[in-house]
């Protein structure tokens, strides 16, 4: 037992652990700061912790998210109603609906169909190839986690790349790997159900600000900002396969007709999905493109609950069963949720607490510096933070800070607020820092050197797209 003692004491988890109640337990009993007041002091000391044991995973990362339940209330933050009410935010639930849509597509295959036929319809060259795959993953990460459609397109990729060249020195198969988990990534932006930091900006947005963001609006700004990194990345991956001069130009795709000939005829299980899928999509682009009563009424989560609600009640061919079960919604990411409800409740603790205001008063010294240097520098800060973070912890602890910087550089908080959204997305180099990274990294085609070579230009790229997104296309979508 001795001879473990170290390696136990020297753990990750076990320093960010003792770390993180040592910072909170310093900060609590600091004296108090020039107009800062006891409850504000209280909430610093809680986002410390949080903080430090989602950085580090010292308890799992859904039960930290609890941690203002218990300890608002405790240090007379807020009353427990208050806090709690933050955890049924109407954006989980938008999210909930998004995550049983979702997951009925999964059951019925369609999401498999939909992958496929992108590949077979873009061409078989290497490049066409690679960007078939970007495309289907990009597309499906709109509307599926991440992880899911990775997990999904990397046995596609692999049996294709086995085709072409199975050397685990294989450039094609290198470029194929990053381009799925890269397209993951960069496809979820397009959408506020796509991934999770978006849905924290238009809940905090809403909950502190009084701002909602409609489905509509954010894609009309983020998806030309996803299509253009996404095109971007083909191009550079491809010229990365220029490096390899293979005999083999263009690829035989017998292999995906013979995959698609295994799902058979589109089934009446898939059309009605299609279907519902297609209606709630509608709905919620019709719901930021008309302006009538009854859509001021209804949010994006009211839309989304709806088709997940019929798709328990639409039966399946064989009328015995519905499209969807609750069995299968044993498979809902309900961490996730969690953590969302976290991040909502921490963002009220800092509004009602004062704390943004106290923030805001100690960064005074960046008045005046440059809009475009802040954001640049932000992006980029938060970008190589989320290579050892979780976008989600990362996103939920700054984008309320946001608010008091914004108010400093006197600039609308959206500014700074979607560049910590967009940019807790992008980041490209370790296998840690998203689960797409660390799925393709598994797969072997793709070493750790590789990614961060790779991965480090994309950063950095990325940070210049979203700066000029930021400052040039945003007033246009967000002038209101």
């Amino acid at each position: 037992m001795g001879k473990h003692f170290p390696q136990i004491i020297l753990s990750r988890q076990n320093l960010g652990f003792f770390g993180g109640l040592l910072l909170f337990l310093l900060i609590l009993f600091l004296p108090l700061q020039h107009s800062m007041n006891p409850a504000a002091l209280s909430v610093s000391a809680i986002a410390a912790l949080m903080a430090t044991w989602w950085i580090t995973e010292a308890i799992p990362i859904p039960i930290t998210a609890l941690l203002p339940i218990a300890l608002f209330p405790t240090l007379d933050v807020m009353n427990v109603n208050n806090v709690t009410s933050a955890y049924s935010n109407h954006i989980i639930f938008l999210f909930l609906g998004g995550f049983i849509i979702a997951l009925c597509i999964e059951r019925w295959n369609l999401h498999k169909r939909i992958a496929l036929q992108t590949i077979l319809i873009v061409g078989s060259s290497h490049k066409k190839i690679l960007l078939g795959f970007m495309l289907a993953t990009a597309c499906l990460s709109m509307w599926i986690s991440n992880t899911a459609t990775t997990l999904m397109m990397i046995p596609i990729a692999i049996a294709v790349i086995k085709k072409i060249d199975d050397s685990r020195e294989s450039i094609f198969g290198m470029t194929l790997m990053l381009g799925v988990a890269y397209s993951a990534s960069i496809g979820g932006v397009a959408t506020l159900i796509g991934t999770p930091p978006n849905a924290i900006l238009a809940g905090i947005l809403e909950q502190q600000l009084d701002t909602s963001i409609s489905f509509f609006d954010w894609l009309t700004f983020a998806l030309p900002l996803s299509c253009i990194f996404l095109a971007i990345v083909w191009i550079y991956l491809s010229y990365q396969q220029k490096k390899e001069h293979s005999s083999l130009n263009t690829f035989d795709k017998t292999l995906i007709k013979d995959e698609l000939a295994k799902l058979g005829q589109l089934t009446t299980e898939e059309k009605k999905v299609l279907i519902v899928f297609f209606l709630v999509a509608v709905g919620w682009i019709a719901r930021g493109l008309i302006d009538i009563e009854i859509f001021r009424q209804i949010k994006d989560s009211t839309i989304a609950i709806i088709g997940a609600i019929l798709l328990f009640m639409i039966p399946a061919k064989n009328g015995s069963t519905r499209l969807m079960d609750w069995e299968t919604t044993k498979k809902l990411p309900w961490d996730i949720l969690i953590l969302f409800g976290g991040g909502f409740a921490l963002a009220s603790g800092f509004s009602e607490s004062g704390l943004t205001i106290w923030i805001g008063s100690q960064l005074n010294f960046l008045e005046g510096v440059n809009i475009l240097i802040i954001i640049f520098a932000l992006s980029l800060l938060i970008i190589f933070l989320t290579e050892i973070t979780s976008n989600t912890a990362t996103a939920s602890i700054l984008i309320p800070v946001m608010i008091a910087l914004s108010e400093v550089m006197q600039l609308p908080p959206m500014y700074l607020m979607a560049t910590v959204a967009i940019s807790a997305s992008f980041a490209f180099m370790l296998p840690v820092a998203t689960p797409p990274n660390a799925i393709v990294y598994s797969s072997r085609y793709v070493t750790i050197q590789q990614m961060a070579k790779t991965g480090f230009l994309l950063n950095i790229v990325g940070s210049v797209l979203i700066t000029f997104f930021i400052l040039k296309f945003l007033p246009l979508v967000f002038s209101h």
